[in-house]
């Protein structure tokens, strides 16, 4: 009877070995095929946004331009930093807005695209007003004040460059590229968000942490690399070599006309980002573009709307821009920017 009852005993442990090994290989089966989805959900959430990260790209790279060069890489990591501060903020407020008051978004999303726009105009009248005030003029001075002083002209300049505060001259870079994240991070989240609304809460957290993290990492690590371009140059040009040589002397002749295509573009985008965060609250501007302009196809469809987007965010802009300024007037201020 002993025996019996021992051989059942193993029996049954036999059996419920059997039936843990079964069931931990159905939770494995279903935790490798939930990571596949969740894998799945944050590939196609990267592809949806993939159309703002050109933008992004390019506003970054330009925001972080026009600092010392042995400063260049320390501000990207900060920008970076900051960028993650706007995505741990985004990615749970994106949650409970999605959650709680679903109709906030739109609202939101154009507030900030009125800011891109108002930003995006503040440049183009800073550049215009710098060109006006400076240049020809700027020469003849520079001459006249070297002239008094017995010293070349470029020797002028660099004292003026010195005499600038390069600490809040960052420090300004670093906000301004930080407050211009925030909101291209905001709509890259809403789009991502959009790609998993029907998922659970979970998946969608997984999702955009995914997301928010590649992209800083991608768009930052493209822009500390365009940054040092010209160094990776020069140290091309110390490589024995002539072609080696040819291309650090490429890179290093091309980073001037880079960064002066990348301002022009940061600045489009700014404009185009914008427009078409308003646009798209705008249903008659977005009917439209729908039923007319998209069934065309082609250059048309690829076109117009970039053109509408960019003309919409450069009108309210420009009305945001005067409204401030009349604001800073009427109360005897002067304007941040």
């Amino acid at each position: 009877m002993a025996g019996a009852g021992l051989l059942m005993l193993l029996d049954d442990i036999a059996t419920l070995l059997d039936d843990v090994a079964l069931m931990s290989k159905t939770a494995a089966g279903k935790s490798t095929a939930i990571l596949d989805d969740v894998a799945t959900q944050t590939k196609v959430a990267m592809q949806k946004t993939a159309g703002v990260l050109g933008d992004d790209l390019a506003l970054n790279a330009e925001q972080v331009t026009g600092v010392r060069a042995n400063r260049e890489l320390p501000v990207v990591w900060a920008v970076a930093k900051g960028s993650l501060m706007n995505k741990a903020i985004l990615v749970p407020a994106a949650l409970l807005i999605s959650a709680f008051v679903p109709w906030l978004i739109t609202p939101l999303l154009m507030v900030g695209g009125a800011f891109l726009c108002f930003e995006g105009v503040e440049k183009v009248l800073e550049m215009l007003h710098k060109r006006r005030q400076h240049g020809v003029q700027d020469a003849v001075h520079d001459a006249q004040e070297a002239a008094e002083k017995g010293v070349a002209p470029s020797s002028v300049q660099a004292a003026r460059a010195k005499a600038m505060d390069p600490v809040a001259y960052e420090r300004e870079k670093v906000a301004g590229a930080v407050r211009t994240d925030f909101i291209l991070s905001a709509e890259i989240m809403a789009i991502a968000l959009g790609t998993v609304s029907a998922k659970p809460l979970w998946e969608q957290f997984t999702v955009l942490v995914a997301v928010a993290l590649a992209i800083t990492v991608f768009v930052y690590g493209i822009v500390a690399c365009i940054v040092r371009m010209d160094d990776v140059g020069e140290w091309l040009m110390r490589k024995p070599g002539a072609a080696l040589q040819s291309l650090g002397r490429g890179l290093i002749a091309s980073t001037p006309w880079l960064m002066r295509g990348l301002s022009i573009v940061g600045t489009v985008a700014m404009f185009l980002v914008g427009g078409s965060l308003l646009v798209h609250g705008m249903a008659p501007i977005e009917h439209w573009l729908h039923t007319h302009i998209e069934p065309l196809g082609g250059a048309v469809a690829a076109t117009v709307p970039l053109l509408v987007h960019v003309g919409v965010g450069a009108v309210i802009g420009g009305v945001v821009v005067a409204a401030v300024h009349l604001w800073h007037r009427l109360r005897g201020t002067q304007p941040a920017h």
